[in-house]
């Protein structure tokens, strides 16, 4: 890490940093443990053009989760820039492998988070997922929300990516006629928005804490789809959630639409590798 920033950064957290440990945090900022003789911290630095947007959104998230007291996200201590650099600093959380018990509170937990509702689909202020812009104008519908913001946008950049073929990607038409009859009286409810495996954390006293999100109002069955899509969750958390929202006659055909969004994301932020799966969905569905 450059001198200078350490020093800033301890300046901030009024404290002497005795050590400065890289760890693993993704694949767009560098993260790193830093050890203080009373506390440490989790930071990410991050030298992208719109890195502290994206660090001013994440915070924001992990407040409006945590205002919700449904379940724990890390405290975040100051989000800002030095020089050339957008950094982000917060609670670090020492975590353990989870049991079959953790993942069952886990699920109960996130059941809370999405009794969390709103009148609208989307959020007040646009967001990333992973390092791409995610737009959430709102919308009074499931359908016009996740056609117009999730879907058509991911299509669009993938066609500009040369990543899929105009033929290949429905038309605002056609995705709207296949998925009417699939989201019919959908509530809106408060969302992690990107909830893999490795965007939640088991604390050694059990409690666990959500990190890396991208909120906003949304279907439930949106969260669960994506740990569904890498797998890294225990049975216990799908039954404990399950038992608050019961799964509905189409949730499994809901659970790979909503798959696509994701697989698209990851076509257009790591290539062709994702291209398979993509087009095996779209053709399901939409052809």
């Amino acid at each position: 890490m450059n001198l200078d920033l350490k020093t800033h950064l301890s300046n901030i957290i009024n404290d002497s940093i005795q050590n400065v440990i890289p760890i693993s945090g993704g694949d767009i900022s560098q993260a790193y443990k830093i050890t203080t003789p009373q506390v440490n911290y989790f930071l990410k630095v991050n030298n992208a053009p719109d890195a502290l947007t994206m660090f001013q959104t994440e915070a924001f998230s992990l407040q409006t989760i945590a205002n919700t007291n449904t379940i724990k996200t890390p405290r975040v201590i100051v989000c800002d820039s030095f020089e050339n650099s957008a950094f982000l600093i917060m609670e670090f959380i020492t975590s353990k492998s989870p049991s079959s018990s953790d993942f069952k509170v886990l699920g109960a937990q996130l059941a809370q988070l999405h009794q969390c509702n709103s009148e609208y689909f989307g959020l007040d202020q646009d967001n990333f997922i992973g390092h791409l812009p995610q737009q959430n104008n709102t919308h009074k519908t499931w359908l016009d929300f996740y056609s117009y913001e999730r879907l058509l946008p991911q299509l669009e950049l993938a066609k500009e990516k040369n990543l899929l073929e105009d033929s290949e990607c429905p038309t605002t038409a056609c995705i709207k006629r296949q998925l009417q009859p699939l989201f019919e009286n959908i509530k809106p409810s408060l969302l992690h928005g990107d909830l893999w495996s490795g965007n939640y954390i088991i604390a050694t006293d059990g409690t666990p804490y959500l990190i890396d999100p991208a909120v906003y109002y949304g279907h439930n069955e949106v969260d669960i789809a994506m740990s569904k899509l890498f797998g890294g969750f225990d049975e216990s958390f799908y039954e404990a959630y399950f038992s608050e929202y019961p799964i509905g006659e189409d949730t499994s055909a809901r659970i790979e639409i909503y798959q696509l969004y994701y697989l698209l994301v990851h076509l257009n932020m790591f290539g062709r590798s994702y291209y398979s799966a993509v087009s095996s969905i779209l053709k399901k569905y939409f052809t």
